[in-house]
């Protein structure tokens, strides 16, 4: 598809979805208060709740802003429909293309509006429930560390992962690794950032969170492995009175993920689901995968002192730089 197709098409889908439909016959719009339309396109009505919806989605957004945003909101609706009138007109509507997009927003559409009606919003989750989360997880609140880390995505078969595992432990420094990889022919890609606790997997936080300066820790990913290098760490706890928001909004999208998947389930069992020719396989039931945990490993030397693993992970960011 072109870039000029890529950029109408998402204004198309809304354009039909929501700006058409809207006329009726000649005596109910006689009946239609004039206050009920906001602007009309050729013989295309565009009314005041259209223009409500759209300011609804707006975030943060006062009473001395509306009048502007909904002056904005009208122009662009004008806008769409002005195009899909056009689309109509040169039959765009039958471009399987499009009935595609619109068939695939129609159908996220009502799945969202069944699970909203259905859900609701879930309870605001209780003081104990709110202490017990944080009681049980110091390495997010009174443990809560910034972390530098240093990542070196390889891509390598499963046949090679255990060499890999095992050169890392046996390297004195992080630039012997490299070379290894190097020598190999293993591509490697580095990275590396600053990030607090809560920006950082929750199922390797725990490990993280005991980890020296200076030490790695091996993890699977879907082309090979990556070992994240623990740079430096600073401790900047959170108090229970700071995280309460926070644990308060966490615990609510648990509670509402935890419903759906019920609410999805019995969906599931109460319908008659049949998948065919070479989809037929979409219907077993897959195994979740046993979680290996990650693998600390030490490529400084043992006897060297705390500063020395640093100093090495920081010279591999160095020599690895030119990976790609």
């Amino acid at each position: 598809m072109h870039g000029s197709q890529k950029l109408y098409l998402p204004l198309l889908v809304a354009a039909l979805l929501l700006g058409c439909g809207d006329k009726k016959d000649s005596a109910a719009t006689e009946d239609k208060k004039a206050t009920q339309v906001a602007a009309k396109v050729n013989d295309t009505e565009l009314t005041v709740h259209q223009v409500n919806y759209a300011l609804q989605r707006v975030p943060n957004l006062d009473k001395e802003q509306a009048k502007a945003a909904s002056l904005q909101v009208v122009r662009n609706l004008v806008e769409q429909e002005i195009i899909a009138q056009k689309a109509m007109s040169e039959k765009l509507d039958r471009d399987p293309n499009v009935v595609q997009a619109l068939d695939a927003a129609r159908r996220q559409i009502l799945a969202e509006a069944y699970m909203t009606r259905k859900l609701g919003t879930p309870a605001e989750p209780s003081d104990a429930e709110v202490s017990d989360y944080f009681d049980k997880h110091p390495e997010l609140f009174t443990k809560r560390k910034i972390y530098r880390l240093q990542e070196i995505g390889i891509t390598a078969p499963k046949e090679k992962h255990e060499a890999i595992r095992a050169q890392l432990v046996a390297s004195k420094t992080l630039n012997d690794f490299a070379d290894w990889l190097k020598s190999e022919n293993l591509p490697a890609k580095v990275g590396q950032g600053v990030k607090p606790a809560e920006q950082l997997p929750l199922e390797l936080l725990p490990q993280l969170s005991q980890m020296p300066d200076g030490q790695a820790m091996v993890v699977n990913s879907p082309d090979g492995l990556l070992v994240i290098v623990l740079a430096d760490s600073q401790t900047q706890p959170k108090t229970l009175e700071q995280a309460k928001p926070d644990i308060a909004r966490l615990l609510q999208v648990q509670a509402r993920q935890k419903a759906a998947k019920i609410e999805l389930d019995a969906l599931k069992a109460a319908a008659k689901i049949e998948y065919m020719g070479e989809f037929v396989d979409a219907g077993k039931e897959v195994a979740a995968p046993a979680k290996k945990p990650a693998e600390p490993a030490k490529p400084a030397a043992p006897a060297a002192p705390a500063a020395a693993p640093t100093a090495d992970a920081d010279a591999i960011s160095k020599g690895l730089s030119g990976l790609k």
